[in-house]
């Protein structure tokens, strides 16, 4: 299996999203403003500039262009689990907008959640707030009447905002985006920050998360599981991820468990689930 497939997961072949698979939601409109959004030559620079910020200048985790993939994936992913289950989003409908628009949201937020890192690492989401805003004001006239281009832009940023764990998801699309930037904690993911010196613990503890899977569950909508091959993992779990899901609104809908892969029989840590 290629370091791109993922069994198990939510399209139950590989991790990134694919248009031309079939899906647990109307997609067409999600396509048509990703097709878009993956031409657009601002927001490509966006994903590129804003991780200077905290991998050259503050020796953090990468949150380019990678990042944004995978929290993107994620996204789509938890999304596509949600609703196979029959979880009801509230964010578009409660805007009066079609189901057609809940994926438009997660992914444009997914997209630009942290394009305020071009600014500065320390309280980016709030500077995303505004950068966000002046995309979707050139992007969303190309799919959306006024109105229905204020309420998916407010959506939007709502869910751009509360990925940070300062703020409440009100919504569960928020909710979705908030728990996927937590789950891009793969080993390699903090790579360049630990050749260059960085010995953080949220820098060494990502080093030991071998995997993360999304599936399908029979006790919940979703199966986190997530494997690690030593202890330290147990940070990246514990303390960031549990603290992104607390107040997100998927409590209810999430069953996360860590596995310790390691042989050795003096495993401090073998299994923790939350």
């Amino acid at each position: 299996m290629s370091s791109d497939q993922e069994e198990g997961s939510a399209d139950g072949r590989t991790r990134s999203y694919d248009p031309d698979t079939d899906h647990s939601y109307p997609d067409e409109r999600l396509n048509e403003v990703l097709s878009v959004v993956d031409d657009d030559e601002e927001i490509t620079a966006y994903l590129e500039a804003q991780n200077v910020n905290p991998v050259k200048r503050k020796r953090y985790n990468d949150h380019g262009t990678k990042h944004i993939e995978i929290v993107r994936n994620r996204s789509l992913q938890l999304y596509e689990l949600l609703k196979r289950d029959g979880v009801e989003f509230n964010g578009a409908a409660q805007q009066g907008l079609a189901e057609a628009d809940e994926p438009v949201i997660i992914g444009l937020a997914a997209v630009l959640h942290d394009i305020g890192h071009v600014v500065h690492r320390d309280a980016h989401p709030y500077y995303s707030i505004p950068l966000a805003a002046d995309v979707l004001d050139r992007i969303l006239p190309e799919f959306y009447d006024v109105p229905e281009q204020v309420r998916v832009k407010g959506e939007v940023l709502h869910a751009i905002l509360c990925h940070h764990t300062e703020e409440q998801p009100l919504t569960v699309e928020a909710g979705v985006v908030r728990v996927a930037d937590a789950l891009d904690m793969e080993r390699g993911r903090s790579r360049v920050p630990y050749e260059q010196g960085g010995r953080g613990i949220n820098t060494v503890s990502s080093q030991a998360i071998e995997r993360v899977s999304l599936r399908e569950n029979d006790e919940r909508p979703v199966l986190v599981e997530i494997e690690m091959t030593n202890a330290a993992g147990v940070f990246q779990v514990d303390n960031l991820l549990k603290a992104k899901v607390r107040d997100s609104g998927l409590e209810n809908h999430l069953q996360i468990v860590a596995l310790n892969t390691r042989s050795s029989d003096d495993r401090i840590v073998e299994r923790i689930e939350l």
